[in-house]
């Protein structure tokens, strides 16, 4: 039990917290919750901290007019909708409110139950109540988790989409988070969930300077380098962020940091070697030229990821490492990661413990977590064309979808220039299924599709794939023609 008490908002609301004797802490404030727990009342370890008039001016920013979680109508980010607020309000633990008595601090919501272990986490260890941290699903700790909880490919991939957009909406918003890692990104991978916190120093360019310089193995390399110098320190910006976001995605695809490989620094001090592997000596575990650190047992690499993500790993971690300038932007990893996504295939082996892999050299399709072949009438794409804007019959690539059995087809697999974003209608169109050994397409609420001889097939009715065939999915004005192959 605890004793109630009561904290006096900025703008006058009352709310109820409860204290308790050695309330959990962090590096720059300590934690009391509401009644029910919904929310959570944070006070600064350092009372100076808290009289700083630049700590208020960043939090009353950050609530207001930087909120991606608050419509703009609500006085929040500018351009946001109620839908695209309530979007993003399960996605990050956003400050909803400044503390004036009895001391400076905030209201932050409580994270979601499914961001804490529960009792059935783990046959080994007690981890009841314990928030999810990253590392626990994608470094050797896993080896202490029961198989539901470490998830699959298809959730750790759905996660690295959800973490991509909420940092493009961040810095669409015109903010840095400035210390973005595995302790400030709460990940589910069950459910294939993630949610940003430590919300309350984030960067406000031109306006408040970061507070934290990051955690060990997140700090880009060049503020981690300049971190000994007296003069030109670089500091965390959106730029950081871009380097810190694809090493979370290299670790929950991967299950491995980016760049801590055999390769040593500095033979007499191990502080010294930690601190050059992640600063100015940082190199790629998986550079393509220099193999200097690379381990010897690198069984699944960024190529088994498909196209996309290689290209993108590759810009992070080889032009990008030492160039922040090169590095992709979030929007262009949640892009990447969508187009992987449409790629993803069940692995067809039942003891598969990744499920899911990505289908993208079809002349070879072997799952390369366990090494087992996928059967070639199992092979199924749609190779998608949209036509060209005032260019009756000519066509132009729109992508390609891996389909398996009971896959969902949605709007932005139908219509051209149409993104899963946080503003997509997220209607089931179609669905594929395979039925007595024949590929479906099974129109549910699409208007327009037609069969490849042109008849009309309505929502009920279903195209038969075969290999070859040409279809409209659509007679809408961006609708797109699809081109079947089989087993190839």
């Amino acid at each position: 039990m605890g004793v109630l008490a009561e904290a006096t908002l900025t703008d006058g609301r009352k709310i109820p917290y409860v204290i308790k004797d050695n309330p959990p802490r962090g590096g720059m404030k300590y934690t009391y919750f509401a009644p029910d727990k919904s929310y959570v009342v944070q006070f600064f370890n350092d009372p100076e901290t808290a009289q700083d008039p630049n700590i208020r001016k960043r939090l009353e920013a950050i609530i207001g007019k930087y909120n991606p979680t608050r419509s703009e109508q609500d006085g929040g980010a500018r351009g946001n909708s109620e839908q695209i607020a309530n979007y993003f309000a399960g996605r990050f633990c956003w400050p909803t409110a400044i503390v004036a008595e009895p001391e400076f601090g905030i209201v932050c919501p409580a994270y979601p139950a499914n961001f804490f272990f529960d009792a059935e986490a783990s046959d080994m260890l007690d981890l009841q109540g314990r928030d999810k941290r990253s590392t626990w699903f994608t470094s050797s700790s896993r080896k202490y988790l029961n198989l539901p909880e470490v998830g699959d490919f298809c959730s750790m991939l759905q996660m690295s989409i959800s973490l991509a957009r909420s940092i493009r909406r961040m810095h669409q918003a015109g903010l840095a988070h400035s210390d973005l890692s595995c302790n400030n990104v709460l990940i589910d991978p069950k459910t294939g969930g993630c949610v940003v916190i430590d919300i309350d120093s984030l960067v406000v360019p031109g306006l408040f300077p970061p507070e934290v310089v990051g955690t060990r193995g997140y700090i880009a390399p060049e503020v981690l380098a300049s971190s000994v110098r007296f003069h030109d320190r670089v500091l965390p910006s959106a730029y950081t962020d871009l380097h810190a976001l694809p090493v979370l995605i290299y670790e929950y695809l991967l299950l491995r940091h980016p760049l801590l490989g055999p390769k040593v620094y500095d033979f007499t001090s191990a502080e010294r070697d930690d601190f050059l592997a992640l600063g100015e000596k940082a190199l790629f575990i998986e550079h393509p030229t220099d193999f200097s650190n690379r381990p010897p047992d690198l069984h699944v690499q960024i190529k088994d990821l498909g196209p996309h993500l290689e290209r993108l790993f590759l810009r992070a971690f080889v032009d990008g490492l030492h160039n922040p300038d090169e590095r992709p932007t979030a929007l262009e990893w949640e892009k990447g990661l969508v187009k992987t996504w449409d790629m993803l295939h069940p692995c067809e082996n039942p003891m598969c413990a990744a499920k899911w892999f990505v289908l993208y050299d079809t002349k070879n399709p072997v799952c390369p977590f366990c090494g087992h072949r996928i059967k070639q009438e199992n092979i199924v794409r749609l190779h998608l064309k949209s036509q060209l804007r005032a260019s009756h019959g000519q066509w132009a690539n729109a992508g390609e979808v891996v389909l398996y059995h009971n896959m969902p087809i949605f709007k932005w697999h139908i219509l051209a220039n149409t993104f899963p974003d946080e503003k997509t209608d997220r209607e089931l169109m179609a669905y594929v299924c395979k039925f007595q050994g024949k590929w479906l397409l099974v129109n549910q609420n699409i208007q327009g599709m037609t069969s490849p001889s042109g008849n009309l097939v309505p929502p009920g009715q279903a195209v038969m794939l075969k290999d070859g065939a040409i279809f409209r999915l659509s007679d809408a004005e961006k609708g797109l023609v699809a081109e079947v192959s089989c087993g190839r």
